[in-house]
Formats: structure tokens, C-alpha cells, sequence
């Protein structure tokens, strides 16, 4: 799905996002649903944490179910990601949700995450924890 944005000539499309791209179905991943807020963040956060402090260093986040991100809930995706990069992995977003998609537009960070469409997310039992909004 092409992103929009507003441009001076009225709506248009941008480059087509996200990636098309398999993902490992072996990777931890970390599903969210809902509105992706201030009051799901610490919860988001404890679980990246116990992924880190199990010795992974690249993790899928499924937003697929998601329908909001806000500024707090970024800042954790933000931490988590430096945290993978410095130690050799990566961060990638499952996301479709045109609004999630625009705040990462808004604050750059569009081209920052490895973002997707799609997974091969049949993650293996136990690969996969979801987080409750």
C-alpha cells in the first residue's frame, strides 16, 4: 500500500512502503495490538528486555494488529533498535496501518527501521509474545 502524505499540490503518494521482504521464521517476535500507547509501553518494554536479556539481537515487532503508535511507544521502538544495532542485529516493524505509518514519515524514521508488509510469521511456538493494550 502506498503511503500519502500532503504535499503542496494537495495528496500524493510516496514511495511505496514497507518492504516485501521474508523475515526468518525463527526470529523472537513481539506482537502488538491496539492502540500502542503510553499505558502499553512499559509492558512493550519489559518484554524487549527479556528478549535482550536472553541474548537476541534481532527481533521482529508485528504491528500488523496495531492501529495507533504514539510518541512514548516510538521512543521505546527507537531504544530497542539502537540497542539491536549495537549489538549486530536489527529491529524490524510488521506494519500496514497508515497512520503508524505516517508518524514514522513525521519523524524520519520511515527509511531508519527495516519495515514490512508482510512476514513469514508462523514463528515457531514460544517465538512469538504479544503484548496486551
Amino acid at each position: 500500500m502506498p503511503l500519502i502524505t500532503s504535499g503542496e499540490q494537495g495528496w500524493k503518494h510516496v514511495e511505496d512502503t514497507p518492504k516485501q521482504t521474508e523475515l526468518p521464521a525463527d526470529l523472537p517476535v513481539v506482537a502488538l495490538s491496539g492502540e500502542i500507547d503510553l499505558a502499553v509501553a512499559p509492558a512493550m518494554q519489559e518484554q524487549l528486555d527479556a528478549l535482550f536479556g536472553e541474548g537476541k539481537t534481532t527481533i521482529v515487532v508485528d504491528l500488523l494488529d496495531a492501529t495507533f503508535l504514539d510518541s512514548i511507544a516510538l521512543g521505546v521502538l527507537v531504544g530497542a533498535l539502537e540497542r539491536c544495532r549495537k549489538n549486530g542485529g536489527e529491529l524490524h516493524l510488521v506494519v500496514t496501518e497508515p497512520r503508524i505509518l505516517r508518524v514514522l514519515e513525521i519523524t524520519g524514521l520511515l527509511t531508519t527501521f527495516p519495515i514490512h508488509s508482510t512476514w513469514q510469521g508462523h514463528a515457531p511456538e514460544g517465538h512469538v509474545t504479544e503484548v496486551d493494550s
